[in-house]
């Protein structure tokens, strides 16, 4: 066995660094934030759950998690559609491009604050991302298409995010990250025939490195309330359905992987969104209604516009041109309608915390 951290050099910038490169609607981005405000958080409200927490991300429970077994070495997949391969190497550069975002944003925290709870914390969790960032490209090497990060990190277009939406867009995609890692594994765990490659296996631990990474956000939010009252409830509001819907319309163009993995892609969607929806009342006053019929044929809505767009583009003049803007147009209000379905008020718990326990 070798360390997964140790990832394999790319001596060309190839097709999956190109991908990983790309600021599409439905891709991980990169994040830089302020500093200045991010030096100034207290979490002092919440003390006792803080120091908790941290002492747990120092114990560091996944320490010898990511290690890569012989079964890695001995698997072909030379056999394979070359449908699934695509639909893999996708999910995979995806996977990549989303970790190795948080490594480096939560590197530069500890690198730019002097706050030590803040710097502890960020340089724990930068760790983690970097070790699931390197095993991932470990595999997507030995399909000879390992992501360059160190090409992507000066490549990739940066964005600026407040510190309040950073907290929001990390939170929801560190607990949805969870939710989908554990909706695989269970289901590979009483149907073993599906699982089609052995990194399915590291699923369980790794999802509780994503689950502590939320929840690390979720008391840094209830430690500061001024990020969850007034206005900002609108605001999360938006991070839940844009997150939502971009899981929607992603996960709905990757057929092909899901009925690999023995999924109907609705029935995983609805799983995972009710899951993390769940989840984020820990944290957030206002959630989504996902009982509303509405809610999920406005997300179907969306899905059909991002495959009139894709069709448009690919057809090109100006009727393309045309369809694809109109295409655009109905997105933007569908997200709109989205925006102004009621939503769900909920009392937040006298107790932060949660445990993975799905």
């Amino acid at each position: 066995m070798y360390d997964a951290t140790m990832a394999p050099p790319v001596t060309d910038v190839n097709e999956s660094t190109r991908a990983a490169t790309e600021d599409a609607v439905l891709n991980p981005r990169f994040y830089t934030t302020d500093f200045a405000e991010l030096d100034r958080l207290d979490v002092s409200a919440l003390r006792e759950q803080w120091d908790e927490l941290v002492a747990e991300f120092r114990r560091d429970p996944n320490k010898d998690h990511f290690k890569r077994t012989p079964e890695f070495e001995a698997f072909d997949w030379t056999g394979w559609d070359p449908e699934l391969r695509k639909a893999f190497v996708e999910f995979l550069v995806s996977s990549v491009t989303a970790e190795f975002s948080g490594c480096i944003l939560y590197a530069e925290v500890k690198k730019r604050v002097r706050n030590k709870d803040i710097r502890d914390l960020f340089g724990f969790m930068s760790r983690d991302e970097g070790r699931h960032a390197g095993f991932i490209n470990h595999t997507l090497n030995d399909f000879d298409v390992a992501v360059d990060l160190s090409f992507l990190t000066k490549a990739k277009k940066y964005t600026f995010f407040k510190p309040k939406y950073i907290y929001y867009a990390t939170y929801l995609s560190e607990k949805i990250g969870y939710a989908r890692y554990i909706t695989i594994f269970r289901q590979l765990e009483k149907h073993p025939e599906f699982r089609f490659h052995p990194i399915f296996k590291w699923f369980e631990n790794w999802c509780n490195d994503e689950f502590r990474h939320g929840e690390a956000f979720a008391v840094l939010m209830r430690a500061n309330p001024h990020t969850l009252e007034g206005f900002n409830k609108v605001w999360i509001r938006f991070f839940l359905l844009a997150v939502f819907a971009t899981m929607y319309v992603r996960d709905h163009a990757r057929t092909t992987f899901f009925h690999a993995l023995g999924f109907d892609v609705d029935d995983f969607d609805r799983k995972v969104i009710r899951l993390t929806n769940e989840i984020a009342k820990q944290v957030f006053p206002v959630t989504i209604d996902v009982d509303n019929p509405r809610f999920w044929a406005l997300l179907e809505r969306m899905h059909r516009n991002m495959g009139t767009i894709a069709a448009a583009d690919a057809a090109g003049g100006l009727g393309g041109k045309v369809r694809g803007t109109l295409a655009r147009l109905d997105n933007g209000l569908t997200f709109l309608r989205l925006m102004l379905l009621p939503a769900r008020h909920d009392r937040l718990p006298a107790n932060v915390r949660l445990q993975p326990v799905w």
